[in-house]
């Protein structure tokens, strides 16, 4: 893992116009349409012909300043900002998938990304190709000449599987496919993308960017590192190869499809910026220790946690992100049953879903997230009924612990 100089470029991030009263905060733009002096210069900024806002549906002021916030952070060809993880997810593939293509990605999947590729992207004639991303010879027989990407999610939510980022980057290169991966679980604060020959990058800034379950967002970053000319959909784009996914994203997808992000949310999201390492490296470090100590207690059938050495996935996790994996694990215990009665039986960890609120949050992923699927479906997408997704807050270790103690033994 190379670490980045996440510090070191987090306030180096110019206002497009100085502010007239000289503000630290980039200002709320709580603004709609934009005004113009001429009819000429009108039609040049509708027309592309000039870079100005328009219509706070396709960009704003505060929206642009934290993506570019993020760009600079991640050095980053593009960032588009939109108003969840999931609308991230949908504009991507929207962006890359065309009628008749296909996706090669595995079953191991978050419920609402699962259930995009296999409902809504199937009514649009888009093929999901289902395989173990472990294997690169069975990853490498998927793809053929109508697969727009390969997708995995760096750590699997909640299955907590770890696949080879480069391993799979380099099967999706030789086969001229770009790589797309979902990296919310660990933030790019101790993981940078790139790195790892990850093209397209999405984001739930939901989750740690947005400072404590502060507002909804969702990232599309691309790294401009693959050439779409290898792309029967991209490569017709009338801009430089490079570009063409980000001149798609922007001019085309992102607009017609309405999910940008509000200006309320890039507001608070940019601050979130601010205080996003110091509060990983706390929720973090009290994750590990706490997958520690759940190891000791006899209730606990398994504990699910990368940065454990005996985790199956320890050595490629450590190497990709290091010595902390994310402020999310996951349980067993004996039963269903047992675990609804130790839910209930909580005081301090909230009963809720969202990952990495400033609050603990726990949540039994089969009878939620997973509900809707049949049992088949999540014994394929190894969801289990004994399982618990635990998300680690600011709290600290000993209270937590504590907590968890006494709604076992209540």
């Amino acid at each position: 893992m190379q670490q980045n100089n996440y510090e070191g470029q987090l306030m180096s991030t110019p206002y497009p116009k100085p502010d007239p009263y000289g503000t630290l905060s980039m200002p709320i733009y709580n603004t709609l349409a934009y005004e113009f002096e001429t009819a000429e210069e009108m039609e040049k900024v509708f027309t592309g012909k000039e870079d100005k806002h328009f219509y706070s549906r396709i960009s704003n002021p505060t929206v642009e300043y934290f993506e570019n916030r993020v760009k600079n952070i991640v050095k980053a060809h593009g960032v588009t900002a939109l108003n969840s993880g999931m609308a991230a997810i949908s504009n991507a593939f929207f962006t890359l998938a065309w009628s008749g293509s296909n996706i090669v990605t595995t079953s191991l999947l978050f419920g609402n990304t699962y259930s995009f590729f296999v409902s809504t992207l199937k009514a649009f004639g888009i093929e999901i190709r289902f395989c173990d991303l472990t294997n690169a010879e069975e990853t490498a027989a998927c793809i053929d000449e109508n697969t727009c990407a390969v997708f995995a999610e760096v750590i699997a939510n909640p299955q907590m599987e770890v696949v080879d980022l480069q391993m799979l980057s380099d099967v999706a290169h030789k086969k001229n496919v770009p790589f797309v991966a979902d990296t919310t679980l660990v933030p790019f604060t101790v993981f940078r993308a790139a790195d790892f020959g990850i093209d397209i990058e999405i984001v739930a800034s939901t989750k740690y960017i947005s400072g404590g379950a502060t507002s909804l967002g969702g990232l599309i970053i691309d790294y401009g590192t693959f050439d779409w000319a290898h792309s029967s959909k991209l490569k017709s784009v009338p801009t430089e190869s490079e570009n063409a996914f980000n001149f798609k994203l922007r001019k085309e997808v992102q607009r017609n499809l309405g999910a940008y992000m509000t200006p309320q949310s890039a507001y608070m999201q940019t601050l979130g910026l601010e205080t996003l390492s110091i509060r990983f490296k706390r929720q973090a470090g009290t994750c590990l220790k706490l997958a520690e100590k759940l190891q000791s207690l006899p209730e606990v059938k398994r504990v699910n946690y990368t940065g454990l050495p005996d985790n199956p996935y320890y050595e490629i996790s450590r190497k990709q992100f290091g010595e902390l994996p994310g402020a999310m694990l996951t349980f067993d215990l004996e039963s269903r049953e047992r675990c609804f009665t130790f839910l209930n039986n909580l005081k301090l960890i909230r009963r809720s879903t969202n990952l990495f609120d400033n609050r603990s949050l726990i949540i039994h992923p089969a009878s939620t997230i997973y509900g809707v699927f049949t049992p088949e479906q999540r014994v394929a997408m190894d969801v289990k009924d004994t399982t618990i997704r635990f998300s680690v807050g600011l709290e600290s270790a000993e209270e937590l612990f504590d907590d968890i103690c006494q709604a076992l033994n209540g």
